[in-house]
């Protein structure tokens, strides 16, 4: 079966190096410095990865967080490629399924904050699984929009969520979509068809997980 998880991390971390440590990225105020070392944590700290989604602990992580990024920038980049084989989310058993969309959505953040960018010909394999985790994406992150929001792939398929109220309809290819659903709408090449007061109120929703 082709995995895509690691040419994700490999062409990231090719980037990060071309970049350097202070390029922008598409999460407002955050540096390539910035999102290695959230990288390098969710990974080998698993004491306080739990801050990224949880408040109690964000505290903690982010105190933890700005610790890696002060370590020099080749070895920082290096622990992103070369992630540990004891880690929960990087050993051979889980890798594929934790970081494909994770690696994909952050290579976009690096490769989108620059000028003249274009979204990618992705290969079909790899569209067909940002659709698997695209439809529970969409079903987590839009439970509770108020609108009858259906969110299509064409060509892979799609999802009904939503509780409710005017009928949108969200468009865009497997990685435009990941891209949109993890809070990155101003960068995701999609069509939003519906009323304009909810489609804009979906452009400009806290999305993500």
């Amino acid at each position: 079966m082709p995995r895509y998880a690691r040419p994700e991390r490999e062409a990231l971390a090719d980037l990060m190096l071309e970049c350097g440590p202070d390029a922008p990225t598409v999460n407002d105020g955050w540096t390539t410095r910035d999102l290695a070392a959230h990288l390098v944590l969710r990974e080998r700290r698993p004491d306080a990865a739990g801050g990224i989604l949880l408040p109690p602990l964000r505290g903690y992580a982010e105190r933890v967080r700005l610790r890696i990024a002060a370590r020099p920038w080749p070895e920082l980049v290096g622990q992103v490629r070369r992630p540990p084989v004891w880690s929960p989310l990087s050993n051979p058993l889980t890798d594929e399924l934790a970081n494909t969309l994770e690696f994909f959505v952050h290579h976009e953040d690096v490769r989108r904050a620059r000028p003249g960018w274009q979204p990618r010909d992705l290969p079909a394999g790899l569209q067909g699984r940002l659709w698997q985790r695209v439809a529970l994406l969409a079903r987590a992150a839009l439970r509770r929009f108020p609108a009858d929001l259906l969110v299509q792939a064409p060509g892979h398929g799609e999802v009904a969520v939503g509780r409710g109220g005017d009928r949108l309809r969200l468009v865009g290819g497997p990685g435009e979509l990941a891209l949109f659903l993890s809070g990155r709408q101003r960068v995701a090449r999609v069509q939003v068809d519906g009323p304009p007061a909810g489609a804009e109120r979906l452009r400009t929703a806290a999305l993500g997980l």
